[in-house]
């Protein structure tokens, strides 16, 4: 508080009457004040009373300042958090856009992989090691002065009694003489000494000289083995990638698999996505099967808009309803689905994919159960032609999906299974697919060899053996080589049981959309409710195309291993050894 008093001033007038005077200041209200009286007791009391008041007068302002500096900080506070809420509403509605956006996202992306990007052009960083500063030679002390036997001091000093006593005369020459030598031979030793630590502090120099050199020689060696090992490396990797290139660009099978992994991981989805995905390409058909694991619902964002609540002080949130949360999330799925499919076509300028199966599975918790469950909800075959004939920049994603023939509940939130259009099954190292594998197992049956009427006789029993256990009845018929029916199945379940047949084909070749045609053909003369084509090779696009909407089931090679292996039976299917044998026979 800047409250000042000055000290009592007393004067007499010329009356002889006694004034009494005092000044006081409060600085922080600037104000001033001079008390006088005759009395010396009231004008210290009025001093009193004025700087009581003066001091009300401050606490006032000082309770006024801080009830405005208390506003301020509200308001500040107030500012600040309404600040927050509009950050974080305008956050969320971005993010609810992205979703709505996924799609559009990657059609102003170049998806094509950049071979020069991949590279490490990079140069080596750390910075060659800095000699050390040398020390600086020593300083060798100087040697003494040498006496000489000229100098005045061992000159003897001879008196006319010495010159006339000869015995004097030679006594003083001789102890002349025997004191130079005497601080010769004392000169001798003081320099060999200097010359003796003259010669240790070089050695010491040198010495230090050799290993600071040899420290420096050592780092820089080591250095230049991390550069060299740096720049190996670097050309290694690099080499690797042209190397990939080249089998890319031959269209490998698996650089094509690689090749389309980089593309789908360059894709850039949102943080809170972590897309997964599997593939495998089938030279024989150009088919590529994507198993993509979606996201679950519930990792979707739901935030829409926050408010700041003044009365409480708190931030409220606001969050999408269910219904929008539903719709956004089967956006979302379709929209991925499309969306892959792009990056794959517009990335694989060899076009060795001719067509793309995608099937989105999604891992969730099931509420009844209380466990994981991980389901197929979508599932599309895309050929290369009719999908990059879509204009996917104007389409509804679900209508699109759709007009593919696309397979998935119409409520994809639901996360309700269906059977994927084709599966992956890359767990069976016996399949040989074409001339590029050897055989990797010792079962001696190739299925692809064996005689037809021998082959046909195996799927009966197989799939005998298959329905039966279910309490079907299964009738084959008459082996014969004109691709009629194979074997019937009988199935009494009043839900999804009713006539199958069935038709088997040993081919070595891709099975193409007439022998689906006819199978479908055979399924609707029968009057049967379904139809299973089994090949000891593969499909082609049009083929899965064909059998996609219609109740076909289409078993490649790689299927009947498993189901032969299920029922505990062993064999292999190599084609190219095929080829080669039923050349001969």
């Amino acid at each position: 508080m800047g409250i000042q008093i000055g000290d009592i001033d007393i004067t007499r007038n010329a009356r002889g009457v006694i004034t009494y005077r005092i000044e006081l200041w409060h600085r922080d209200l600037n104000k001033h004040r001079v008390i006088r009286g005759n009395d010396r007791d009231i004008v210290a009391r009025k001093a009193d009373l004025q700087i009581e008041e003066w001091k009300k007068r401050w606490a006032a302002v000082e309770e006024r300042e801080a009830r405005k500096r208390e506003q301020e900080k509200r308001k500040s506070h107030v500012e600040a958090q309404k600040d927050i809420a509009a950050s974080r509403s305008a956050q969320a509605a971005a993010e609810l856009e992205n979703i709505e956006r996924i799609l559009e996202h990657t059609l102003s992306v170049n998806d094509v992989v950049d071979w020069e990007g991949l590279k490490d052009h990079s140069s080596f960083s750390v910075p060659a090691p800095v000699p050390q500063e040398r020390p600086e030679p020593p300083s060798i002390p100087p040697l003494p002065r040498k006496p000489l036997p000229s100098d005045e001091i061992y000159q003897p000093q001879l008196s006319i009694f010495d010159k006339l006593i000869r015995s004097r005369g030679e006594r003083k020459v001789d102890q002349a003489v025997e004191r130079y030598q005497q601080e010769l031979s004392a000169w001798e030793s003081e320099a060999e000494s200097v010359r003796s630590e003259g010669a240790r502090l070089m050695r010491v120099y040198e010495g230090t000289i050799a290993r600071i050199k040899k420290e420096d020689a050592e780092a820089l060696k080591r250095w230049e083995t991390k550069k060299n090992d740096f720049v190996a490396q670097q050309h290694s990797s690099n080499a690797a990638i042209d190397e990939q290139k080249k089998l890319y660009e031959a269209i490998d099978p698996d650089a094509i698999v690689s090749y389309s992994d980089i593309v789908l991981s360059h894709s850039k989805y949102p943080e809170w996505m972590s897309p997964e995905w599997e593939l495998e390409f089938h030279p024989m058909t150009g088919l590529l099967i994507v198993e993509y694991n979606l996201p679950d619902i519930e990792s979707l964002p739901t935030l829409s808009d926050v408010r700041y609540v003044i009365s409480r002080d708190e931030l409220v949130e606001k969050h999408i309803a269910a219904s929008r949360l539903n719709s956004l999330y089967d956006s979302l799925v379709y929209q991925i689905a499309l969306r892959t499919i792009h990056e794959l076509y517009e990335a694989d300028v060899v076009e060795s994919l001719k067509a793309i199966v995608f099937n989105g599975w999604v891992t969730s918790l099931d509420r009844s159960s209380g466990h994981e469950t991980t389901a197929c909800i979508l599932s599309f075959q895309a050929e290369r032609n009719e999908f990059l004939s879509i204009n996917l920049a104007n389409v509804d994603p679900k209508a699109c999906f759709k007009s593919l023939k696309g397979v998935g509940s119409s409520k994809l939130h639901s996360l309700t299974p269906v059977a994927p259009i084709v599966q992956m099954q890359r767990d069976d190292s016996r399949f040989v697919a074409g001339r590029d594998v050897a055989a990797t197992m010792n079962d001696s049956t190739n299925l692809a060899a064996m005689h037809w009427e021998d082959f046909e006789h195996l799927i009966r029993e197989l799939f005998e053996q298959e329905f039966a256990s279910g309490g079907s009845e299964v009738r084959v018929t008459q082996a014969s080589r004109d691709g009629g029916v194979d074997a019937i199945v009988f199935d009494p379940d009043p839900i999804r049981g009713g006539k199958i047949v069935i038709q088997a084909k040993r081919y070595t070749n891709t099975v193409g959309v007439s022998a689906v045609r006819d199978l479908y053909g055979t399924v609707v003369n029968e009057g049967a409710n379904r139809g299973i084509l089994v090949t000891t090779s593969d499909y082609g696009p049009d083929a899965y195309a064909f059998a996609k909407d219609k109740p076909i089931s289409l078993l490649s090679g790689a299927n009947l291993l498993h189901l032969l292996e299920k029922h505990g039976q062993r064999a292999k299917i190599d084609i190219a050894e095929a080829r080669e044998q039923l050349r001969y026979d």
